[in-house]
């Protein structure tokens, strides 16, 4: 910025302070996030008001920061645990931006110029595409005239329009990217429901039943019983308009196929058999205890409002979230299980030393 011309002037600003903060990047959101103490509230929205009005976006800056991108980019690819992740997306979603990986590809950023960052940032930094969420020790009174003069210059553009994700799939598919690796990662999971759907409540359910917690089904017959694998786990993932629910694991290269039909025999389990009250009594517990768990920081907070008040446009309180956990029956586990558990809503990405998919 004009203030503070160099990275490090913004850096020490902060770091002086004892301040933590950075930036992410998601699938439909990014932001910007600083935890200070109280005291140096101002200092906080001082700097980070400072980038976002007043960055300079100079050439040399943002060629510096493609490489370091693409170093990310690096990371993630030697990285097959995490990767994995992505091409299972990709899989998923195909060429479009629910498809694509959030870092971009190493050929893209290599072709950004200034002129695209400054369309971007102009396109999306604008007040009806912005929240400003806090979270602290602070009086509503003093703090939100603070605000508005540290905040107050975003201009009242169009909202951006997202594309809609577009989803076809008539069959099974599975997506190999072969690699001399000494352990296959592998994600193996069915298209599933979006964050305005009811039924993701029954999914979270049945996605920890699975495997979510030590005592999951899958935890117990993949590492307990057999020592197939480190780790192994079930999740939801819900966006605005699609989700999924996937099982992510990393196996023996020679027990990857042993592992699948593990995995399919569990998935077929849930949509023949209710699932006993103690199973899901503990299943909602630990759900409920997680959540909890997962908001005794001010900027865990300040995340949970935040991104539900910009994706979803409406908050519910951790209290009103454990009602929905409750509600959730045996009877709605083996619906769900029912819709998504078809052979047509089946997907298989994996990275290790395999070429051949045919097998799979």
């Amino acid at each position: 910025t004009r203030k503070r011309p160099r990275p490090l002037d913004i850096a020490k600003e902060l770091d002086k302070v004892g301040g933590i903060y950075n930036a992410f990047t998601d699938k439909e959101l990014m932001g910007f996030w600083v935890k200070v103490d109280a005291k140096h509230f101002d200092l906080s929205c001082d700097v980070v008001s400072d980038m976002i009005f007043n960055s300079l976006f100079k050439e040399k800056e943002i060629e510096k920061e493609k490489k370091t991108i693409i170093e990310e980019i690096n990371m993630y690819l030697d990285t097959p645990q995490t990767y994995v992740l992505e091409f299972w997306e990709k899989l998923l979603y195909g060429d479009q931006p629910a498809g694509w990986m959030i870092a971009g590809e190493k050929e893209t950023v290599k072709k950004i110029v200034r002129r695209d960052v400054l369309n971007y940032f102009k396109s999306q930094f604008g007040a009806k595409n912005t929240i400003i969420c806090l979270v602290g020790n602070f009086k509503e009174k003093e703090t939100l005239p603070k605000l508005k003069r540290f905040f107050g210059k975003f201009k009242t553009t169009k909202q951006p329009i997202k594309k809609p994700v577009v989803e076809s799939q008539k069959s099974p598919q599975v997506l190999i990217q072969a690699k001399e690796t000494d352990q296959t990662h592998l994600t193996l999971g069915v298209r599933a429901y979006n964050l305005f759907s009811p039924k993701r409540y029954s999914l979270a359910v049945l996605a920890n039943i699975l495997g979510g917690i030590m005592s999951s089904r899958l935890f117990i017959e993949i590492r307990e019983k057999r020592g197939m694998a480190y780790y192994i786990r079930t999740m939801p993932e819900n966006y605005t308009d699609t989700g999924y629910l996937v099982t992510h694991t990393g196996i023996n290269n020679k027990r990857v196929e042993e592992a699948i039909k593990i995995i399919l025999k569990e998935y077929k389990n849930l949509r023949e058999k209710k699932v006993p009250e103690d199973e899901l009594k503990k299943a909602k517990d630990n759900i409920k205890g997680h959540l909890y768990l997962s908001l005794e920081t001010s900027d865990a907070w300040a995340s949970y409002f935040g991104i539900q008040e910009i994706l979803t446009k409406k908050i519910l309180t951790p209290e009103k979230e454990c009602i929905m956990i409750d509600r959730v029956t045996a009877e709605d586990i083996l619906k769900v299980a029912k819709d998504i558990f078809q052979p047509k809503k089946l997907n298989l990405a994996l990275i290790g030393p395999f070429k051949d998919k045919t097998k799979f």
